[in-house]
């Protein structure tokens, strides 16, 4: 078990924390936009950097004063930091606690074909291996890793993404997996930390992170691009959102009626009705502003009638192609009740 206990750092302007964390034998991933915090989190853990306040324990063990040496931990950096006049296998051996470990994580990690080349003429996603099997060639109690894939090509990042769930879930180890890649956090963690201006906003598993964002950072952060402010109601007992001219049925009935909140829903659960005389509550019309090939799938801006937002929709090619839609035509949208989910309500500021 990796413990964080109201750990902060400061560097100028920027706060880190305070930070409370609790990594057991999981995947954490750490997920957030550059300088909101992630590398210098990993940084302190590892020992890299010095804290402020707060105590890191692993296993019971306190490493809040240890050197990094000694603290069971290995750093995994986004650029490998392999040596470059060394093969992969001395790299690999540099770290091995024992060498019977080097030909079982070659085989494991599928770099046993390039054990004997050096360093410097591997590709990025041989490097990336390379690195990975000496940080664990160095049986480690916990392993931090600083977005790893972030140097590699779209096709190598997907394979390798693949790959690693397993094999670190493999690892009974606390791992802590930073990246800026929403695909990637929600591919190889078992939960899920979202972090912005050095403060967790949100941890809990992938799914329900994206499924119920905490705020609306997390919200937009995370793809719920649909994000806007309305205001609770109820008709006939039931919650209602007045959103613009529409009424939405909820399924939240947390907020009284009154309160300006934030809701949000995802673009891949806003559909398009085939039918314009279909009619219901959730249901809205608007024109289509714009459409965007995505590579896999479109992306339909509808400007909805009788609001100034933007509503967007997410259409696989097959039901692009069914729709016909083409710049300007009236479309029919639904918001099904249980897609819809409150973020939290509006401040001062927000509701002005």
């Amino acid at each position: 078990m990796l413990a964080i206990d109201g750990l902060t750092k400061s560097y100028g302007a920027f706060d880190l924390g305070p930070i409370d964390l609790a990594v057991d034998e999981e995947v954490l991933a750490v997920l957030g936009p550059s300088g909101c915090g992630k590398t210098t989190l990993l940084a302190a853990i590892a020992g890299v950097t010095d804290t402020d306040a707060g105590t890191i324990t692993l296993n019971g063990r306190d490493l809040t004063d240890r050197a990094p040496e000694d603290r069971g931990t290995v750093l995994v950096f986004q650029d490998g930091a392999l040596f470059p006049h060394m093969t992969a296998r001395e790299n690999v051996a540099y770290a091995a606690a024992s060498t019977g470990k080097i030909d079982e994580l070659a085989a494991t990690l599928e770099i046993g074909d390039v054990l004997d080349q050096r360093a410097a003429t591997l590709s990025g996603g041989e490097r990336q291996r390379v690195a990975l099997a000496r940080s664990l060639a160095a049986d480690p109690s916990a392993l931090l890793l600083d977005e790893p894939l972030a140097n590699l090509d779209a096709p190598i990042k997907r394979r390798l993404r693949d790959e690693l769930r397993p094999l670190l879930s493999s690892l009974s180890i606390p791992v802590v997996y930073v990246t800026h890649d929403q695909h990637e956090a929600t591919a190889i963690g078992d939960r899920l930390a979202v972090v912005n201006d050095g403060v967790i906003q949100q941890l809990d598993t992938p799914s329900e992170v994206f499924a119920r964002p905490a705020t609306p950072f997390v919200a937009s952060f995370t793809g719920s691009t649909n994000l806007f402010q309305a205001r609770v109601a109820e008709e006939e007992g039931n919650p209602v959102l007045e959103w613009a001219d529409h009424r939405f049925d909820v399924a939240d009935d947390e907020y009284p009626v009154g309160v300006d909140i934030w809701f949000c829903i995802r673009p891949e659960y806003v559909t398009v009705v085939d039918d314009l005389a279909v009619e219901g509550r959730n249901n809205l019309d608007g024109h289509v502003r714009r459409r965007v090939f995505e590579g896999d799938g479109y992306r339909i801006d509808v400007t909805p009638e009788g609001a100034d937002d933007v509503l967007q929709v997410t259409l696989s090619p097959p039901d692009y192609d069914w729709l016909d839609l083409d710049d300007r035509d009236r479309v029919r949208l639904s918001l099904p009740q249980d897609a819809i989910h409150i973020v939290g309500e509006c401040d001062r500021t927000d509701a002005d």
